[in-house]
């Protein structure tokens, strides 16, 4: 997978997310995902495919990785 052009992506963040500055953004087009934190919207984005975010965030949801 090539590096997205990333400069006219529209980041979002959870409606959960507070406005303390400590959040996560996300990015997606067609085949990948971008996060990056949201206190240095100009640093480096963590560049994922899509299917694999997509993944990790339905297992998110089923409770996969709680260590309880």
């Amino acid at each position: 997978m090539s590096t997205p052009d990333l400069s006219t992506a529209k980041w979002f963040k959870s409606s959960r997310s507070g406005n303390n500055g400590d959040c996560v953004e996300m990015a997606h087009g067609d085949t990948w995902a971008a996060l990056r934190d949201s206190k240095n919207p100009d640093g480096p984005a963590l560049v994922f495919d899509r299917k694999a975010v997509t993944a990790f965030l339905e297992g998110v949801k089923r409770g996969e990785f709680d260590p309880r």
